[in-house]
């Protein structure tokens, strides 16, 4: 049984896909980096001064005491 090709010379093999089928090449190639990114990315955020943001309200405070009703604009 023979090895794979791509154990044998993974460089030539890159090359020849870069150039014959590239868009399986770089999607593979820049889905790689993702991981990686994951874990550099934050800390050079967190070095720039970008800041988590706050959390949006997902309910209105109730104001406390009695309710005051407007007055004209009632209808006829």
């Amino acid at each position: 049984m023979s090895r794979p090709f791509f154990w044998h010379n993974p460089l030539k093999l890159m090359r020849w896909a870069s150039r014959e089928k590239p868009a399986y090449f770089w999607a593979i190639a820049i889905g790689s980096v993702g991981p990686a990114l994951m874990v550099v990315v934050p800390p050079i955020r967190a070095r720039m001064g970008d800041v988590e943001i706050e959390q949006i309200p997902h309910s209105y405070p109730v104001p406390t005491g009695p309710r005051r009703i407007p007055k004209g604009y009632d209808d006829p």
